[in-house]
């Protein structure tokens, strides 16, 4: 006898019972299957959270990360419960560390696409001040990565400069997002100076994860990943760790701000830091490079005032993870979206430089309105 379709009436006493039986037994399984689904996301989401805090009873050496989807009408609404992807970091790490080498259509890297212009006839246009520049090089090269990185992760979010100043948004959420700053140092690069770099930080729940920076004149790749060290050219960094104050070499800028009385401070401010005294202060002209020079131990702190997220991301990682420290003008916690940084070899040189700074009052990069 054919087997019938569950809901087919076979003619026989009692069948539509029997079919309404089953059909109950369905709908109660598909119930107990979303429940545990559900569960299954609640766990994944709770281990999620361990992981970002750090929790030791549960494997470090890679962690995966699950994007997720609400369901329609589901009652817990900032919770998500049913998983679309997952990533590792690793992975991650190693795909954004092949980016400078990586080539598009023209067959080009980026590397090769920055110093190719350097020997060309550089088009400038500025932003939001006259000598605050940026060139048809900054464009391409951050539209370059970014598609890139959108062809493989396709969930991800962005925070990138040109972006930005095109009228795109700069807020961070706990979504795994990419901070990009495709020239750090574009002034160097218009005037050919040597020090040019392209900068990426990866942030998830709002803490950097990884962080790269390419100084493509000196062909030095600076690398960092949580928990991992950090590198230049596959050598591990290590911070001076210097803490005396009077024997140390800072780097900091003058920055793009033309405002009288914000000159007048940051010049006061290099005052006060060389009259206490120390050996001295260097600008090189990129934040990105002049936090890698505190991570190899060639300075000793880092600080400035007026830069945005996408000039520390990428270098932020790099200090902490060569042994130094991130804190805020104020001497409190380091906040990314804050435009503002000490980077430093110990902690007692951090303190120190805050207490001498006079604070230049300044609109967050996550500012809405």
């Amino acid at each position: 006898m054919a087997e019938l379709e569950l809901g087919q009436h076979c003619g026989v006493p009692d069948c539509r019972q029997l079919d309404s039986k089953k059909s109950d037994e369905v709908k109660s399984k598909k119930r107990k299957g979303a429940k545990n689904n559900e569960t299954a996301a609640k766990v994944a989401l709770m281990k999620l959270k361990m992981h970002a805090c750090g929790d030791k009873s549960l494997p470090q050496t890679e962690r995966i990360y699950f994007q997720v989807f609400l369901p329609k009408g589901s009652k817990e609404k900032s919770k998500p419960m049913f998983f679309c992807s997952k990533w590792s970091i690793g992975k991650v790490v190693d795909f954004a560390a092949s980016l400078a080498g990586l080539k598009n259509d023209n067959n080009k890297s980026t590397s090769q696409i920055i110093r190719g212009a350097l020997k060309e006839e550089i088009s400038v246009m500025t932003k939001s001040s006259p000598v605050d520049l940026v060139t048809e090089t900054d464009q391409k090269v951050e539209n370059f990565i970014i598609s890139l990185i959108k062809e493989k992760y396709p969930s991800h979010s962005f925070i990138g400069e040109e972006s930005v100043a095109a009228g795109e948004g700069s807020v961070l959420t706990d979504n795994p997002t990419w901070i990009i700053d495709p020239i750090d140092g574009t002034t160097n690069f218009v005037h050919r100076f040597p020090f040019v770099a392209v900068s990426i930080g990866f942030v998830v729940n709002k803490k950097i994860e990884f962080g790269i920076v390419y100084s493509c004149v000196e062909d030095k790749m600076y690398t960092a990943r949580k928990g991992k060290g950090a590198f230049c050219n596959g050598q591990k960094l290590q911070v001076s760790g210097q803490e005396d104050i009077t024997k140390s070499l800072l780097v900091t800028e003058l920055g793009s701000n033309r405002d009288p009385e914000t000159i007048k401070i940051i010049l006061s401010n290099m005052e006060r830091l060389l009259s206490i005294p120390i050996h001295g202060i260097r600008a090189v002209g990129t934040a990105a490079v002049n936090m890698c020079l505190v991570a190899t131990g060639g300075a000793d702190a880092y600080y400035e005032m007026g830069i945005h997220c996408w000039d520390m991301a990428g270098a932020g990682i790099i200090i902490t993870e060569a042994g130094g420290v991130l804190l805020d003008v104020t001497g409190g916690p380091f906040d990314l979206m804050s435009r503002r940084i000490i980077a430093a070899s110990s902690r007692a040189i951090g303190e120190r430089i805050a207490k001498a700074l006079q604070v230049i009052p300044l609109r967050r990069d996550d500012a809405t309105n």
